[in-house]
């Protein structure tokens, strides 16, 4: 046998062994299908019911065979709508963020409960006062007022001794700035001054009153020192007593000056002390003095500062609304409550001090006498008029 006989003889016998194994294979199918029938027949002979297939053999391709079988729907969602009443479940497991403390809004309810109790007790004590038999009703009097250039609403003072608004002088005057720049601004005027009072004549600028009531006042000031004035309030003094007494229940803390004795009630002496509302109308109006009514006006300015000073009292600001409305009751004035209500916090502002001044200024003025009017002071009203233009303007 030649050498290429002999590896065609090896190669065919290796393909054999290759090829032996898949017909191995197949044998071993068909053996375990005959065993398999087989054993089905023994089944069938013993008990007389074919043997059922598991359904795990079929399981695959009868569910391949209902997916065919099934209809294709067309891929349609219909849209979501959502109810926007409907609650969330709460989880109770969920932990919430904790809401943080807005003291913004804090500060804003408690200035609108303070309001609301200011606006309440300023109304009891508005009601107190009217109701109240034992002082006589003041009427309101007529008062062409009006707003000074620069927009401001000055208020005029009035000081009398009587409460039937009709007769008598002045015993003081005064014209009060709230709303400009700054601090409120109190001006001061000594009555005793010898000015021209329209309609009438030149005579002591407390006779203003007696002539034509507060707004005969309005228009001598207007006159002589370029003043306007758009409100008026008349305060006699037993309105004083009851509106200090009502404030300060145990007294407006004061220095008094000096002792006092002459033409008062109840004598006064010199030192820090507490007054009582008729002890302190009675310092406030003294001039039984060689300084005569320099040392009054100066006073009552002093006096104006301690009560607007003493404000500040926590237990005083609850009371003031009360006191305010009570005052307010008693009042002849024509200042509407909305000017009030509007200036509060202007008015407020007078407890942390007041810019004062008194006319006539120093070197502005001389004793004389006159026919008609006794001592007066002889004024400067250019020079005091442009001072209290200076002053309110600024």
């Amino acid at each position: 046998m030649s050498r290429m006989d002999k590896y065609k003889k090896i190669h065919e016998e290796s393909q054999k062994e290759e090829k032996k194994p898949f017909g191995f294979r197949r044998e071993m199918k068909k053996e375990n299908q005959s065993e398999k029938t087989r054993i089905e027949e023994t089944h069938f002979e013993k008990t007389g019911e074919p043997q059922i297939e598991s359904e795990e053999e079929f399981y695959y391709e009868d569910h391949y065979q209902e997916s065919k079988n099934k209809k294709t729907r067309p891929n349609f969602k219909l849209p979501v709508i959502k109810n926007p009443f409907k609650r969330k479940s709460k989880n109770p497991y969920e932990q919430k963020p904790k809401k943080k403390r807005s003291w913004k809004k804090i500060l804003v309810m408690i200035l609108v409960a303070l309001f609301g109790y200011s606006v309440v007790a300023f109304g009891v004590g508005n009601i107190a006062a009217k109701t109240d038999s034992s002082m006589p009703k003041m009427e309101t009097q007529e008062f062409n007022g009006a707003a000074s250039e620069n927009g401001t609403k000055n208020i005029l003072l009035l000081g009398s001794d009587t409460r039937d608004n009709i007769s008598g002088r002045s015993d003081s005057m005064m014209v009060l700035q709230v709303d400009g720049r700054g601090k409120p601004k109190l001006v001061s005027f000594m009555r005793d001054m010898y000015v021209n009072i329209p309609g009438v004549g030149e005579n002591k600028l407390n006779a203003a009153y007696a002539y034509g009531g507060a707004d005969l006042v309005r228009q001598t000031l207007k006159e002589n020192f370029g003043i306007d004035c758009r409100y008026y309030a008349m305060v006699d003094f037993q309105t004083f007593e009851k509106g200090v007494d009502a404030l300060f229940p145990s007294g407006v803390k004061i220095d008094a000056e000096k002792d006092m004795s002459a033409y008062i009630d109840e004598p006064i002496t010199k030192g820090p002390q507490r007054m009582n509302g008729h002890t302190l109308l009675n310092y406030a109006r003294f001039r039984m003095d060689e300084e005569g009514d320099f040392g009054r006006v100066r006073r009552q300015q002093q006096v104006m500062q301690s009560v607007f000073g003493q404000l500040k009292n926590p237990l005083v600001l609850l009371r003031g609304p009360y006191a305010a409305g009570k005052i307010w009751g008693y009042l002849s004035t024509d200042m509407p409550n909305t000017f009030v209500l509007a200036n509060l916090f202007n008015f407020a502002k007078a407890a942390a001090g007041i810019e004062r001044l008194t006319l006539p200024i120093d070197g502005s003025w001389s004793y004389i006498d006159t026919a008609n009017a006794g001592s007066a002071l002889a004024v400067d009203t250019t020079q005091n008029a442009q001072a209290v233009q200076d002053f309110l303007g600024k």
